[in-house]
């Protein structure tokens, strides 16, 4: 196969798939036969086809996708004008403590954040599937440390948590106080979100989700659990 028609096929295979496409799927298509190299230069040139286009092609945590623009939002919102039910506030500032601090556990959040983390909210992000345990802290009674996933990532339109938005610095000082609290500060980017309930919903995320300027890398960051990129 000549790599013209690789290319087609490969299209054709990012535009059907229902979630995003990792190199070792792409790899199957062809049987092993094209090389993780050359499935990259046809990644490449899809990217230059696609450009300026309503429809972009992306490379998020766990694989590649196609995916709407961030500017055709306002189009397709009218096709769908519904909004499903947005989380609570409590719900945004744990996962954006999460985000920006992983690993945590709930004793870190509940510092952070000076108010008791229900169960209902841990269990909540972890039925979406944005966190998830990633192991135990060596102290008294063992507590869970959370981190965000891979899904997290990729409902987001991100790559890797290096790309979340930086945080801004605390106003008139930057006490330890004041950058422990930066972190729940941080739900503001979050509460632009619109949520999705119906989990098939990912593969159009895009639509109703903002673009995100990359940020440079913190040691936080790279701690977690999903802060990997596609192999």
């Amino acid at each position: 196969m000549d790599t013209r028609d690789a290319k087609r096929v490969l299209e054709t295979a990012l535009i059907c798939a229902q979630q995003p496409m990792p190199l070792r799927e792409m790899r199957a298509l062809f049987d092993g036969a094209l090389g993780a190299d050359t499935l990259r230069m046809l990644l490449d040139e899809l990217l230059r086809d696609w450009s300026g286009r309503g429809v972009e092609l992306v490379q998020l945590a766990s694989g590649w996708r196609f995916q709407s623009r961030p500017e055709m939002r306002v189009y397709l919102d009218r096709l769908h004008p519904e909004k499903p039910p947005r989380y609570s506030r409590a719900v945004l500032e744990t996962l954006a403590i999460i985000a920006y601090r992983q690993p945590v556990t709930r004793g870190d959040i509940e510092e952070i954040r000076g108010v008791t983390v229900s169960t209902q909210i841990v269990k909540q992000l972890e039925d979406r599937g944005w966190i998830d345990v990633i192991g135990y802290r060596e102290a008294p009674g063992r507590p869970a440390l959370y981190a965000t996933t891979r899904q997290f990532l990729d409902d987001l339109g991100l790559k890797s948590l290096e790309q979340l938005p930086e945080m801004a610095p605390a106003p008139g000082g930057d006490s330890a106080a004041e950058a422990a609290s930066r972190p729940a500060r941080q739900a503001s980017l979050l509460d632009e979100v619109d949520l999705f309930a119906d989990e098939g919903a990912a593969h159009a995320a895009a639509s109703s989700l903002p673009s995100v300027s990359p940020a440079p890398a913190t040691p936080d960051r790279s701690a977690a659990g999903a802060g990997g990129t596609v192999a």
